[in-house]
């Protein structure tokens, strides 16, 4: 018998990965969307959640605009931090294990080598302030539970960078992308096989770090898509994405960490599994989710 798992946010781009993945494999899992539950709500989310019996609850629900929480700390800090607090006093209640999705944002950008779960977390914005914040309160309700943090998540259930910056090159011959900015593309379908194990309650606890292996700037992973998209066969206008400083972008409310790659060594020596590079990542996903429907007939 599979286990009986609750998702929150099962309508973004990771929870829906999550949630066709387990079912597939055989656990008993319930998506909530945000239509369905208001992870804001904490009368509703008792309320829909009391009455269900479940051995782990994943929160993939947060407010992940940056430049939106920089405006709105107080929407940014109830989503991000206080219901998960409550998500962790339901689950502690139930005897359940509560996994948080979390961030590489917790971090300054300060360090120029992979940050590992030791490193002291510095976030430069609300919107990472809060999703530390919110990693802090699962932690205050006992070592069941686990934070995983993930970076820049791409896959087949919504657009992400991948998808906007393909978009462009078939439309224009002009391609840009940051430069100097550094993090882990990360792939939804090779997050479910492995934070699998991870719901098992003596995997581990506290905080890990779960991405794709390696790391590069936005416009080495732009590059790298359309390089994957040529050698599938989609005919593309621009076949070479040019530079941005980070610091240009003035249309950027929050600030971001210019270095925030993750180690994901304590996951491989814990669990024996070993995350593929971003670029095998990146070319599957491209050859077959995203090239198929867009290759000339």
């Amino acid at each position: 018998m599979g286990k009986r798992i609750v998702i929150i946010g099962s309508g973004g781009r990771l929870g829906a990965a999550l949630l066709r993945e387990w079912q597939a494999r055989g656990d008993a899992v319930v998506g909530f969307n945000h239509q369905q539950m208001d992870i804001g709500n904490f009368e509703e989310v008792r309320g829909k959640l009391s009455g269900l019996d479940f051995d782990v609850l994943v929160n993939c629900a947060a407010q992940t605009n940056v430049d939106r929480c920089e405006k709105e700390p107080a929407e940014a800090l109830l989503l991000n931090g206080q219901a998960v607090a409550t998500l962790g006093e339901i689950c502690t209640a139930k005897g359940a294990r509560c996994v948080q999705i979390s961030t590489d944002y917790v971090f300054g950008g300060e360090k120029r080598q992979p940050y590992t779960e030791k490193d002291e977390v510095h976030p430069v914005s609300v919107y990472g302030e809060s999703k530390l914040r919110g990693e802090q309160c699962l932690q205050a309700f006992g070592e069941e539970h686990l934070a995983v943090r993930v970076s820049w998540v791409f896959g087949p259930d919504r657009a992400s960078f991948v998808d906007q910056i393909l978009q462009r090159a078939i439309d224009y011959e002009a391609v840009q992308a940051i430069e100097d900015k550094v993090a882990v593309p990360t792939y939804t379908l090779d997050i479910a096989g492995l934070l699998r194990p991870l719901l098992e309650r003596d995997s581990m606890s506290g905080v890990v770090h779960l991405c794709n292996r390696g790391f590069c700037t936005w416009q080495e992973y732009g590059q790298h898509a359309i390089n994957c998209a040529v050698a599938a066969g989609v005919e593309l206008r621009g076949r070479q994405v040019g530079g941005l400083k980070l610091a240009d972008l003035k249309a950027f409310l929050a600030r971001r960490p210019v270095y925030s790659a993750m180690s994901t060594e304590l996951f491989e020596r814990t669990t024996g599994m070993i995350p593929r590079p971003w670029e095998d990542a990146v070319e599957d996903y491209v050859r077959t989710h995203w090239a198929p429907s867009r290759r000339r007939v």
